[in-house]
């Protein structure tokens, strides 16, 4: 009788290479005595569907996470129980039963709501820049949080303006560079910032003393976004503790146990490592 294969997980984008999802979950998978990995995958937007169907059929696969440039297209692809294409309209996770059917999910709101849980955002203003994956994800927990104006800064100004309508939000759609408004929040769910990419310039002076920046980019963890709000002592969030966040809900979905949150401190000096 020869054994089981080797269960598994992976994340999937294009480009992969500098996901941190490997080691977040590697560490809980040992952590706990789970004999199972998890695996970073380069998979571009053309071989996305060969991808889902090449793992519907493999058992030992317990699914995967979905990072850029996938996270709306991915839907395509799989069963959508949860009527997310109405709602987030975007998917960061997907599921594999046991009949090989593949369910997709979103911890990306779940995983930004976290590290603000404590802020008091009923009818606050706030400032996003994106409108992609993220950026639904994201839109989707502030319209539950109840926040007042939202501006949303993007290259394209239509995209932006439909999203803002699509979770029923009163704001603006601005360009890219536009001045921003004296926000409570401002959050980066754009690619801008990122290693490889080009910067996120924005002027900060207009927020209060008392705001918030969070930057959804971990690579690099201080961003040029976070070192300028570091700069005038505005509170922040890195991009550290949404990849945390939503990968915690996503490893219980694979693995059927909640990580060691108890040890993110210890993990989190291993990312910076």
């Amino acid at each position: 009788m020869t054994n089981p294969a080797k269960l598994y997980a992976e994340v999937i984008g294009d480009p992969i290479a500098h996901s941190k999802s490997p080691l977040i979950h590697g560490f809980w998978l040992d952590a706990l005595g789970i004999d199972a990995e998890y695996r970073a995958c380069h998979v571009t937007p053309e071989g996305l569907g060969a991808y889902f169907e090449s793992r519907r059929g493999d058992p030992a696969w317990r699914g995967c996470n979905v990072t850029i440039p996938h996270k709306q297209a991915a839907l395509d692809h799989v069963e959508d129980r949860g009527g997310l294409r109405g709602t987030i309209g975007a998917i960061n996770t997907v599921i594999r039963d046991e009949d090989g059917a593949l369910t997709g999910t979103n911890t990306d709101a779940g995983g930004f709501y976290a590290p603000i849980a404590g802020l008091e955002l009923a009818g606050a203003q706030v400032v996003v820049v994106g409108a992609g994956g993220a950026a639904r994800a994201i839109l989707f927990a502030l319209a539950r949080l109840g926040v007042g104006h939202v501006t949303v800064l993007n290259r394209n100004v239509l995209k932006a303006a439909a999203l803002l309508a699509s979770f029923g939000l009163k704001g603006d759609a601005l360009p890219l560079g536009s001045a921003i408004p004296p926000a409570a929040l401002l959050v980066n769910a754009s690619a801008l910032g990122m290693t490889g990419q080009p910067p996120l310039d924005l002027d900060l002076s207009p927020l209060p003393e008392d705001a918030v920046v969070y930057d959804a980019v971990y690579a690099p963890l201080e961003t040029g976004l976070l070192a300028a709000a570091h700069a005038r002592g505005l509170d922040t969030v890195d991009g550290l503790e949404m990849l945390v966040g939503q990968a915690a809900l996503a490893f219980e979905l694979f693995f059927g146990e909640a990580p060691p949150r108890d040890r993110d401190e210890e993990l989190r000096a291993l990312l910076l490592a």
